[in-house]
C-alpha cells in the first residue's frame, strides 16, 4: 500500500515508536493490532501486512491475518472479489507456511465453502505432498468429507484409493462409501479382500463371520452387478469356514442362483443342504427357504398362465411344480430324521423311527436297515443295537422270508457287542421265531447251541474278551433252555440244564425254586429238597430268604412231624444268621410246628425267642402273638410273666398298650390288687397332658372297685407323675398341641407361659412342700379300710366307715367327690396350697396350672 495512504492517529504513536525501537517482535506487533481492534478493515489489513514485512515467517501472526480476513468476507457471497484476495492471502501465506498443516486445513476448508471443486481438489493435493506423512492424518478426514458430498464418484473412489494406502484399517468405510454408489463389484471385491486378512480389526466392531455374512448378502443380492469374484465358491468356502452358520450360507447361495436366474440350479442347492446340515436349526432355515421359493415358484407360473392363456404344456409345467411342492412336504419328517442321525449315526431310537416313517414301502425299510446295521458301532451306539437286527428279521418273518430272516439273526450273533445281554437277546429271538413257527426242535437245537462252553472260557464280566466267550454264562439263555427243556424235553434233559446253570453259579433264587417244583411235580422230593439246599449254599441273607421259606414250607407240607428232628434241624439252620426283617415268619412257621406235631413247652420257647429276635416294630405283634397262643395252651393265668416282660421291652406307646390290657385282664381275673399296682407302675410312663385316656380309665377302675383312699392315693400318683414331667413343660405342651391339631399361634402362647423354667421349678417345689405338710395334717385310720365288694349297699358303706373310725370329725366333707375339682383336688387342698403360694408372694401367673 503507498505510504501516502497511511494516516495516524494520536494513540498510534507509541505503538508506532515501539515497533521503530523493535520492528522483529512479535509482541509489539500484536499489542499494536490488538489497540486497533474496533479500526476499519483495511487499517488492520494494513497494519498485519507492515508486520508481516517485517516478520514473514511468524506462525502467530500469519494465522491471526488468515482468520481476520475470512472473518471479513465470511458474510459475502462467493463470487464477490474480496474472496480471490483471501485466496492470494493463503496463497501467500503458504510460501512461508507450508508446513503447518492448521493453514492447509483453514485454506482448504475455505475453498470448499466457496465451491471451488477443481481448485479444493489440486490444494488438497498440494497439502498432502508438503507436509510430511505423520501429518496427512488431520487432512485426509476433511478430503474424504469434500469428496463424498459432490456427485463425483469417480474422483472419489481415486481419493479413496490413495488414502486406504495409508490406512487400509478404514476399507469398511470405502466399502460402505462403494455400496452407495452403486459400484458393487469393487465393495465385494474389497469386502473378499479383508475377509481373508486373519489380522484385520474391524473398526465398527464386527466380527469376521459379520463381514462374512455381509459379503455373502451382497454376492447372492446382486449376482448381475459382480463379475470380478467367483461368488459361489466364496459362499462355499464359507460353509467349509463356517460350520455353526451352514443353514444361512446355504440360503444365501441358493438366493444368488435364484436372482441369477438359474432356478434348477437353486433346486439343487436346497436339495444338497437339506441332505448335509446337521443342526435342527440350520434344517429348519434351508427348508423354509425351500418351501417359500417353491412357492413363488408357483405363484409365478400362476400369474404367468393368468396373463398370457392357458396352454397344455403350461398345464403340466404347473401339476409338476405343484407335486414337486407337495413331495418336498411329505419328505419334511424323513430329512429331519436324517438330520439328528447325521448328528448321531449310532442313535438306535431315530433309526428305528426312519423305519416307522417308510412304513408300506418295503424296499426303502431294507435299505434303511442295511444302512443302521452297517452303521452303528455297537461300542458307540446309543439305545440297544440289538433290536436292530431283531427288527430286521422280524421284518422279513412278517414277509414270510424265513430263511433270509435265519439268515440276518445268524448274522446278528456274530456281531462284537459291548454287553452279554444284547447277544442273549439275539439268540433268544432266535429261539422264539423258530417256536412261532412250530420248529421245536430247531429252536431247541439253538438254544443248546448259544450255551455251549466256549474252547476259550472267559468271566462274564471280562469286558477284554467278546461276548461269544462269555455268552455261556448268560442266564437269560439258560433259562429259555430251561423253559424250552421242561416243555419239550425229557426229565433227564432238563434236571441235566439245571444242574448246569447251578455249577455254573448263575442261578437265582427262582431258579433254585423253580428247579425244585420241576422235581416235585416229578414225585422226585428228596431230589427237589437237595436243589433247596445248593440254592441255600450259594445264597445268603437276604437272597436266601425265598428259598428257606419255600423250602420249611414244602418240607412241612411233605412230612409233618414224621421227621420232627430234621425239620427242627432244618429251622434252626434257617435261623441261624437270619437278619431281624425275615426272621418273623421263620419263627412263626417253626412254633407252629411245635403246636401241631410237637411240644408246646417248645412252641412257648420259640415264641419268646422270636420277641427277642425280630426288629423292634413287630416285636409288640410278636407279644400279642406269644400272649395269645400261651393264654390258650396254658391258660390265661400263664400269661402274667409274659406281660411283665413285654412291658420291660417294649417302647413307652406299646407297654403302656400292654399294662392297660394286663390290668384288664387282671381285673377279669377279680385280682384287684394286681391290676392297681400294673396301673401304678405304668402311671410312671403317663404324662397327664398327653395320656389323659390312661388316668381316666384308672380313674374309672378305682371309682368301680376301690375306695377314698385308693382314689386319693391315685390322684397323689398324678400329681407326683406332673411334677416330673413338668420339668420339661415347654416341649410337652407343644407336644401336645401338636397331638391336639392345635395352631402354631397356640402353640406360641402355650410356650411363653414356660419361658422362665427355673422360676417353674421353685413354684413346684414349694408346691410339694405345702402338698406334704397338707398331707400330715389329714386324719388317719385307726384300721385299714379293705376293698369292699361291688354289690355292697350305701348303707352297708357308711356303717363300714363309722365302725372303722367312729372317731373321725366331720369338717365339711373336704374330700367329697362332689367337691373334688377335675383334676383329682379336692377344694380344701386347693385352698391350702394357694394359702400357701401367697404367703411366699408369688405372683398369680405363676401358679402351675394344676393348682389352679
Amino acid at each position: 500500500m503507498p505510504e501516502k495512504e497511511i494516516s495516524f492517529e494520536e494513540d498510534d504513536l507509541q505503538f508506532e515508536e515501539e515497533i521503530l525501537r523493535n520492528p522483529y517482535s512479535v509482541k509489539c506487533w500484536m499489542r499494536y493490532i490488538e489497540s486497533k481492534g474496533s479500526a476499519a478493515a483495511h487499517t488492520l489489513n494494513l497494519i498485519y501486512e507492515r508486520a508481516l514485512k517485517e516478520l514473514p515467517g511468524s506462525y502467530k501472526l500469519w494465522y491471526a491475518y488468515l482468520k481476520q480476513r475470512r472473518k471479513q468476507v465470511k458474510r459475502r457471497c462467493i463470487t464477490d472479489p474480496a474472496f480471490e484476495e483471501v485466496n492470494n492471502c493463503h496463497e501467500r501465506a503458504l510460501v512461508f507456511m507450508h508446513k503447518m498443516p492448521r493453514i492447509w486445513l483453514d485454506y482448504c476448508q475455505f475453498l470448499v465453502d466457496q465451491c471451488k471443486i477443481t481448485r479444493t481438489r489440486r490444494t488438497f493435493d498440494r497439502a498432502l505432498r508438503a507436509l510430511p506423512i505423520t501429518q496427512h492424518y488431520r487432512v485426509w478426514p476433511l478430503y474424504l468429507r469434500f469428496v463424498r458430498a459432490h456427485p463425483l464418484p469417480e474422483t472419489a473412489v481415486r481419493v479413496y484409493r490413495r488414502y486406504l494406502k495409508l490406512c487400509p484399517e478404514n476399507a469398511e468405510e470405502y466399502i460402505e462409501y462403494l455400496r452407495s454408489i452403486d459400484r458393487l463389484d469393487e465393495a465385494a471385491s474389497r469386502l473378499a479382500a479383508i475377509v481373508n486378512q486373519d489380522d484385520f480389526v474391524s473398526k465398527e466392531g464386527k466380527s469376521n463371520y459379520q463381514l462374512w455374512q455381509e459379503l455373502c448378502t451382497l454376492l447372492s443380492q446382486n449376482p448381475g452387478s459382480i463379475r470380478s469374484l467367483d461368488s459361489a465358491a466364496i459362499i462355499r468356502g464359507g460353509l467349509t469356514r463356517f460350520t455353526d452358520q451352514r443353514g444361512k450360507l446355504w440360503c444365501a447361495l441358493a438366493e444368488y442362483h435364484t436372482r441369477s436366474g438359474h432356478f434348477e440350479k437353486a433346486r439343487d442347492v436346497y436339495e444338497e443342504a437339506i441332505q448335509t446340515v446337521t443342526t435342527v436349526r440350520d434344517f429348519t432355515q434351508v427348508f423354509d427357504s425351500y418351501a417359500q421359493f417353491e412357492e413363488s415358484i408357483i405363484a409365478a407360473k400362476m400369474e404367468t398362465v393368468s396373463e398370457m392363456g392357458k396352454e397344455e404344456d403350461d398345464d403340466l409345467d404347473l401339476e409338476l411344480r405343484l407335486a414337486r411342492f407337495e413331495q418336498l412336504m411329505e419328505r419334511r419328517p424323513v430329512l429331519l430324521n436324517g438330520v439328528l442321525l447325521r448328528q448321531n449315526p449310532h442313535n438306535i431310537h431315530e433309526w428305528h423311527k426312519r423305519v416307522q416313517l417308510y412304513q408300506g414301502k418295503p424296499r426303502e425299510i431294507i435299505n434303511t436297515f442295511t444302512e443302521a446295521v452297517q452303521t452303528v458301532n455297537p461300542a458307540k451306539a446309543t439305545g440297544k443295537p440289538h433290536t436292530l437286527w431283531v427288527a430286521f428279521a422280524k421284518f422279513y418273518e412278517d414277509n414270510g422270508q424265513i430263511d433270509d430272516a435265519r439268515a440276518i439273526l445268524q448274522r446278528a450273533t456274530q456281531v462284537q457287542y459291548t454287553h452279554v445281554d444284547d447277544l442273549a437277546a439275539v439268540w433268544c429271538q432266535f429261539g422264539e421265531m423258530e417256536l412261532r413257527h412250530e420248529n421245536y426242535e430247531e429252536a431247541l437245537s439253538i438254544l443248546r447251541k448259544a450255551t455251549a462252553v466256549p474252547a476259550r472260557k472267559a468271566e462274564y464280566f471280562d469286558a477284554s474278551e467278546p461276548v461269544q466267550n462269555r455268552l455261556y454264562k448268560s442266564l437269560k439263555v439258560w433259562s429259555m433252555l430251561a423253559d424250552l427243556e421242561e416243555s419239550l424235553g425229557t426229565f433227564k434233559s432238563t434236571k441235566a440244564v439245571y444242574d448246569r446253570i447251578v455249577d455254573l453259579r448263575i442261578a437265582t433264587p427262582q431258579i433254585i425254586i423253580n428247579y425244585a417244583f420241576f422235581l416235585e411235580e416229578h414225585n422226585y422230593f428228596e431230589e427237589s429238597f437237595k436243589a433247596y439246599e445248593r440254592g441255600i449254599a450259594l445264597f445268603r441273607w437276604p437272597n436266601v430268604y425265598d428259598i428257606w421259606s419255600t423250602y420249611l414250607s414244602k418240607f412241612i407240607a411233605r412230612y409233618g412231624g414224621k421227621k420232627l428232628e430234621r425239620a427242627r434241624d432244618l429251622f434252626e439252620q434257617a435261623l441261624d444268621g437270619c437278619p431281624r426283617k425275615f426272621a418273623k415268619n421263620i419263627f412263626l412257621l417253626y412254633a407252629k410246628l411245635e403246636e401241631e406235631h410237637g411240644l408246646a413247652r417248645h412252641a412257648m420257647a420259640l415264641y419268646e425267642r422270636a420277641t427277642q429276635a425280630v426288629e423292634p416294630g413287630e416285636q409288640y405283634e410278636m407279644f400279642n402273638i406269644y400272649i395269645k397262643r400261651a393264654a390258650e395252651i396254658y391258660g390265661v393265668t400263664h400269661t402274667r410273666t409274659i406281660y411283665e416282660r413285654a412291658i420291660e421291652i417294649l417302647q413307652d406307646d406299646q407297654a403302656r398298650e400292654m399294662c392297660l390290657r394286663f390290668a384288664d385282664m387282671e381285673c377279669k381275673l377279680g385280682e384287684i390288687d394286681r391290676a392297681r399296682a400294673v396301673y401304678s407302675y405304668c402311671s410312671q410312663m403317663c404324662d397327664p397332658r398327653l395320656t389323659s385316656g390312661f388316668w381316666q380309665t384308672w380313674r374309672d377302675f378305682e371309682v368301680r372297685h376301690g375306695n377314698e383312699d385308693t382314689l386319693r392315693e391315685m390322684l397323689r400318683v398324678k400329681r407326683s407323675v406332673q411334677a416330673k414331667y413338668n420339668t420339661q413343660g415347654t416341649f410337652l405342651v407343644s407336644q401336645r398341641l401338636r397331638a391336639e391339631g392345635g395352631g402354631a399361634n397356640e402353640e406360641g402362647k402355650a410356650c411363653r407361659v414356660f419361658l422362665e423354667v427355673d422360676e417353674m421349678q421353685a413354684l413346684e417345689q414349694r408346691a410339694a412342700v405345702v402338698a406334704a405338710e397338707a398331707e400330715k395334717d389329714k386324719p388317719q385310720m385307726k384300721e385299714k379300710i379293705l376293698f369292699v365288694r361291688s354289690d355292697a349297699s350305701r348303707t352297708e358303706l357308711a356303717e363300714l366307715t363309722l365302725q372303722n373310725n367312729p372317731d373321725e370329725i366331720n369338717i365339711g366333707d373336704e374330700d367329697s367327690e362332689e367337691d373334688m375339682e377335675p383334676d383329682g383336688k379336692s377344694l380344701v387342698e386347693r385352698a391350702r396350697l394357694l394359702s400357701g403360694l401367697i404367703s411366699g408372694r408369688w405372683k398369680e401367673q405363676y401358679i402351675p396350672p394344676y393348682l389352679k
